[in-house]
């Protein structure tokens, strides 16, 4: 029989489920009460009178861990020192959106070799969090993936979705589901319809694909989260 599908497809590598690699690398329950913590703090911060600012400053994305430990130690002294006045949450990107081709960041190649191991990628990332998370410092993260949150949200305190990925519905979508306070970018443009659109979809009920921590395919219902905002990045 003539092959119709998977035409162009090299390779399917499989990786350990979610659950397994939550039970491998778990969060502690100090962590766990920390995130909880500062998701509420966050939520104070941007939707009540809470006048302190909320700042969230890192690397564009983590690809050496011993550099990023070490700006963690440093922004969790800083932190600490400024916290009357001001809410630190740490960058900890590992997804990185290309206009064309490029790295692609910790999680898809945490070698930097082109080799492309997910798997490692996924572990390097939880571990990256977990150590963050001990330091008392929040933690955030842009999600490009649909699949990622499912291997690293329970140890993220602040979402974002990018500027390329604002209009798309699976984001909207899975934003709905995400735990945490998040901020949609505003086009690449510069202009923030889309960014108010996706806030609109994303606190609602939606129902769509995905997988559970099983790793199987799954309809995922969700509640729509309130917590999201809108991030103004610039434009062209």
């Amino acid at each position: 029989m003539q092959k119709t599908s998977d035409i162009n497809v090299v390779e399917t590598r499989a990786l350990p489920s979610p659950s397994a690699m939550l039970a491998e690398l778990p969060k502690t329950e100090a962590q766990a009460e920390f995130v909880t913590r500062a998701r509420r703090e966050i939520h104070r911060l941007i939707f009540t009178d809470d006048k302190r600012f909320l700042l969230i400053v890192g690397p564009c994305s983590i690809h050496d861990l011993d550099a990023g430990r070490d700006y963690a130690r440093r922004l969790a002294g800083l932190a600490r020192q400024v916290s009357d006045r001001v809410m630190m949450i740490m960058r900890v990107y590992f997804e990185k959106p290309r206009t064309t081709v490029g790295w692609k960041g910790l999680i898809m190649d945490p070698h930097l070799d082109g080799s492309n191991d997910i798997a490692a990628g996924l572990r390097l990332g939880r571990s990256f969090l977990r150590d963050v998370l001990d330091l008392g410092l929040p933690t955030a993260t842009e999600f490009l993936d649909p699949i990622t949150p499912q291997y690293v949200a329970d140890l993220v305190c602040w979402g974002a979705i990018g500027a390329r990925t604002t209009e798309s519905q699976t984001h909207r979508q899975m934003a709905s589901g995400l735990s945490m306070p998040l901020g949609f970018k505003n086009g690449t443009d510069g202009s923030f319809q889309a960014a108010i659109n996706a806030i609109q979809a994303a606190a609602q009920p939606q129902t769509f694909l995905g997988i559970n921590l099983d790793g199987a395919a799954s309809a995922i219902v969700t509640r729509g989260n309130p917590d999201c905002h809108v991030v103004l990045r610039g434009g062209s």
